[in-house]
């Protein structure tokens, strides 16, 4: 279910605005088989996994899929808890249960009504591979994602402003890959009068993979460019999944001050910068016991010069 999880990445965010999902076909421990949500939403992963297998090779196999196959039919294409049915695997193994309505259940119903052995995981890795889409269907927004690259100091930037460049440029090619997982990239009306950042993705045969971008500003739109008043705004982007926050400061802060931040993403520079620009502004803490056990190390890793770190947001619920 690991290894699906990871290969579902590949289906992020071309799926949009379907969930990106993965499958694998096992036999006697091998995969002979996998599939992802193809761009658009079609075909889905179990669609792609199941093709050209014989009933002989199924009826001895077992289908992971990282989240429940769908149960409702759609204009575009059958029901996978349907193909699956007609394909007929000895076992199906499903990392998430689906919360969307349509299916909810019933997607792995009948696949045990048809007589195909089922185990549902409450499985971490599947869950991480879509957080966007059960973000969306439980909290009715999208998963986002708050970048900050700084000096050791804490700085964006110098005192007059120049931010050009701090970290390092396999850092910003880091930047940019992440880019590409995201629907939408957002930064503050500000940083956008300031700096007309391009916010697109500048990475060799991945230039088509640029987000949509947004502005959070009361001001008229750019040309191009959708814009949201405040940050619970973000739950209107149609379409958005998956949300990449960019800055600049006061920016980050009201999307931390509105507890809006999924995964928090840091760059830090081995530069000392004094006297410049800080990362955030207030977030309207009453005390320091307000700051402990938010955030959970997720990932660390060295880019260059540069340290990259990832948190997750710790929540209850």
């Amino acid at each position: 279910m690991a290894a699906a999880a990871r290969l579902a990445l590949r289906a992020r965010p071309l799926a949009r605005p379907n969930p990106g999902v993965a499958a694998l076909v096992v036999r006697d421990g091998v995969v002979i088989a996998r599939g992802w949500t193809r761009a658009g939403g079609r075909p889905h992963a179990e669609a792609e996994a199941l093709a050209g297998l014989d009933p002989q090779t199924l009826a001895e196999a077992t289908l992971y899929v990282t989240l429940e196959p769908c149960a409702h039919q759609s204009p575009r294409g059958p029901a996978c808890a349907d193909l699956i049915v007609a394909a007929r695997p000895a076992r199906v193994v499903v990392g998430q249960h689906d919360p969307d309505p349509r299916t909810s259940g019933a997607g792995l119903a009948r696949l045990e009504a048809a007589g195909i052995a089922t185990a549902l995981l409450d499985d971490p890795a599947s869950a991480a591979s879509l957080c966007g889409f059960l973000t969306r269907q439980r909290l009715g927004r999208p998963w986002v994602t708050l970048k900050l690259a700084t000096s050791l100091d804490g700085c964006i930037a110098m005192a007059d402003g120049t931010s050009r460049w701090i970290t390092s440029e396999a850092a910003r090619a880091h930047v940019h890959a992440r880019r590409a997982q995201h629907d939408a990239i957002l930064v503050g009306g500000g940083t956008w009068r300031a700096d007309a950042p391009q916010l697109d993705v500048r990475l060799p045969g991945l230039e088509a993979r640029s987000p949509q971008r947004v502005v959070l500003t009361r001001s008229a739109a750019p040309e191009a460019v959708d814009t949201i008043a405040a940050p619970a705004d973000i739950a209107g982007l149609e379409g958005v999944q998956y949300l990449y926050v960019e800055g600049g400061a006061e920016t980050a802060a009201s999307f931390l001050s509105a507890d809006l931040v999924d995964e928090l993403h840091l760059y830090t520079a081995p530069v000392l910068i004094g006297d410049g620009k800080r990362a955030l502004g207030s977030l309207g803490l009453a005390n320091l016991a307000e700051a402990h056990g938010r955030w959970q190390l997720a990932e660390r890793r060295q880019l260059g010069s540069d340290q990259f770190t990832a948190y997750l947001r710790t929540r209850t619920s």
